[in-house]
Order: C-alpha cells, then sequence, then structure tokens
C-alpha cells in the first residue's frame, strides 16, 4: 500500500492499482490522476475537508464513485449520493477494507458546534483520525497520519496522541494552517513522539508518498 500526502489534511491511498481519495477540501489543489479511485472517504463536513468544486471534478472523472462519510457531512453534502458511516462500521471497496473510529469532531472552543467526525483505519494498516485525537483501540497501526496544525490542536495533545497510538512510522498532515518555522517545529514534536515507542517519523511534502 503506498499512501501520498497532498496539500492539507488530502491523502490518495494505492493498492493493487486502485485508489481511495481522503478528504479533498478546500486547501487542496485539485487532484487529477484519479482515475483507478474506487471510494472517497470524507471524515467531517468542514471545508478544508470537502468541497464541491473536488467532488464534482472528481465524480466528472469517475462516475458513480461511492462516497463514505458521517451523518452530518450528508447532511451538508444535499445532493450528493453520499453512504453514512459510523463509529465501529466497517465496509469493504476492494481492494480495500475500511474501519471507521470516534464519532466527533475535536472541540475548538465551546461557542463552536462539534461535528460529526470519523477517523478511518484501512486495511488494518494506515490510520487518519480526521480532526480527532482518536485512537483505534486494538488497532496495531503500520502508518499514522497525524495532524500538526489546526485552531482546535495544541502540539503537546498531538504528541500525546501519537504516543498513544505508538505506530510504526508516522507522518504530520492537517497542516496548512501553519508558518514554515510552525509546521516545522511541530513536525519535530510529532518526532520525538513516534520515536517514544520505536517508530520512525516520515517527512512527506505535499504529492510525496510512502510505502506502508
Amino acid at each position: 500500500m503506498r499512501v501520498t500526502k497532498h496539500e492539507h489534511a488530502a491523502l490518495t491511498v494505492e493498492r493493487s492499482g486502485k485508489s481511495l481519495i481522503v478528504d479533498p477540501g478546500s486547501f487542496t489543489l485539485p487532484l487529477t490522476d484519479v482515475g483507478d479511485t474506487v471510494a472517497i472517504v470524507i471524515t467531517h463536513e468542514h471545508a478544508d475537508h470537502w468541497t464541491a468544486d473536488h467532488l464534482d471534478r472528481i465524480l466528472e472523472m469517475v462516475p458513480g464513485t461511492p462516497i463514505f462519510a458521517p451523518q452530518g457531512v450528508a447532511n451538508a453534502a444535499a445532493g450528493y449520493d453520499i453512504t453514512v458511516v459510523n463509529p465501529g462500521d466497517t465496509v469493504t471497496v476492494e481492494p480495500f477494507t475500511l474501519k471507521f473510529f470516534g464519532g466527533r469532531h475535536a472541540v475548538i472552543h465551546e461557542s463552536i458546534p462539534v461535528v460529526d467526525n470519523v477517523g478511518v483505519l484501512i486495511d488494518d494498516e494506515f490510520y487518519y483520525p480526521g480532526d480527532s485525537f482518536t485512537v483505534p483501540k486494538g488497532a496495531k497501526v503500520a502508518m499514522l497520519a497525524a495532524p500538526v496544525g489546526a485552531p482546535w490542536l495544541k502540539v503537546g495533545d498531538a504528541m500525546d496522541f501519537v504516543l498513544a497510538v505508538a505506530p510504526l512510522r508516522a507522518f504530520a498532515t492537517h497542516d496548512m494552517t501553519l508558518s514554515v518555522i510552525g509546521r516545522n517545529m511541530h513536525k519535530a514534536r510529532l518526532k520525538w513522539a513516534v520515536e517514544q515507542g520505536g517508530g520512525e517519523f516520515v517527512e512527506l511534502e505535499p504529492g510525496e508518498s510512502a510505502d506502508v
């Protein structure tokens, strides 16, 4: 399995000549090489994780691609055929198996509503929590996409999340809200955290990939 990081929170996962797209949002450049896409996963309804422009572009190139997302996305994305998933659900879209965790977005502030959010574990190997610090209990994570910058994120909490998951490898995502200096500083903290469990931190820039 190969994971490619795109701008901000968008990811593509490839296996056996097929691809899965995760969270193509407003801080992400258009994804163009999508002809082998078998599914789209959207972790929650915020615009930095999905836009109608992205979905329309992907669906024009690959009509009928299933979209898996929590109820909040189905409500926000009226007009799209969304398959609603909840924590505890398992979905198979060959060649991928998707397991969903969590349920709620991390708290930004008491004045801001907390929306639905699901983390996704792909083929029991690669985990991305969306906008949360939900640990996939019982999973031995080979690769973790760890959020590194957000209005809801304190770097100490992000470090604790990585320590709790204890992945074999990890890279930073959800990073377009940070300056270059801030991004590098926070990635260094996550590097420390993953190394405490004997894991390896992988440096990925947009467009770069890593094998799981």
